[in-house]
């Protein structure tokens, strides 16, 4: 499905029944809304499941320039806007998790929580200097030139060694991912900070990261900033910890979510 928001085109899925509460996912940079599949195929009984493609990724609209990371809340609020969802529990991965972070820092009344994953939602003078880098790669390359870099660094040498088939599922959506959107919003990335303001946020939080993420030591950090945070750390898993771990990360969300 696809409706009008904040001036493109979002494409998004809704999967539960009409009144349940709505339980939002964001996915991450050079995916899709098929990176939730596991989760809303578990989740949508209890819940009104909701996915969509960030700005310049899968069907939304991939405009041509560097997107601010503040207009990827906006694209998120004006979905929420379009469809009338006036609260949700919105969880976010890497690139959704610091959407995650801002939307409940920026506009706390529209969630009932928030869950933040795989994100350090912040970018430092060394990563967005690797973030130039692979703009740079995109812009001359393609993504095709971005899958085997990225795949080694989403995922546990052993996983990948072991090449389970999500990590086929995760190549196909990188190639897939339009150079526009990946350029867009890996500007967006090179050039965020959510985190500095972690402590104000009132809504209630769950970090989870990977084990083996580069983004869960920065992830304790931001836990131990928010006071009545919760932080979930799963075995084994990489930086797609949702894929790594489906059901173990699925738990979390629910268990999360009863204990209020």
């Amino acid at each position: 499905m696809k409706t009008k928001a904040n001036g493109i085109t979002i494409n998004y899925q809704i999967d539960g029944p009409e009144g349940a509460p709505w339980m939002v996912f964001s996915n991450s940079l050079a995916t899709s809304i098929a990176m939730w599949d596991e989760q809303a195929a578990a989740l949508k009984d209890p819940f009104r499941v909701l996915r969509y493609d960030q700005r310049g990724h899968g069907g939304t609209d991939a405009p041509a320039g560097r997107y601010a990371y503040d207009t990827l809340l906006d694209d998120a609020l004006g979905l929420l806007d379009a469809l009338s969802i006036k609260k949700a529990h919105f969880a976010g991965l890497s690139m959704g998790g610091a959407t995650a972070l801002g939307l409940a820092e920026r506009h706390p009344d529209r969630f009932a929580s928030i869950i933040v994953c795989d994100s350090p939602c912040q970018s430092t003078p060394q990563s967005s200097q690797q973030w130039e880098e692979r703009i740079a790669v995109a812009q001359k390359q393609g993504m095709e030139a971005l899958v085997d870099s990225t795949i080694a660094r989403w995922f546990p040498p052993e996983t990948v060694a072991k090449n389970p088939p999500h990590l086929d599922k995760v190549r196909a959506m990188i190639r897939a991912t339009p150079v526009n959107g990946f350029i867009g919003c890996a500007a967006a990335l090179a050039a965020h900070d959510y985190a500095s303001a972690v402590a104000t946020v009132k809504c209630s939080v769950l970090f989870m990261t990977g084990e083996k993420d580069g983004a869960a030591a920065p992830m304790r950090k931001l836990n131990e900033k928010l006071p009545g945070a919760r932080f979930v750390e799963l075995a084994g898993a990489g930086h797609i910890s949702n894929m790594d771990r489906p059901a173990e990360f699925t738990k979390a969300i629910r268990d999360f979510i009863a204990a209020g």
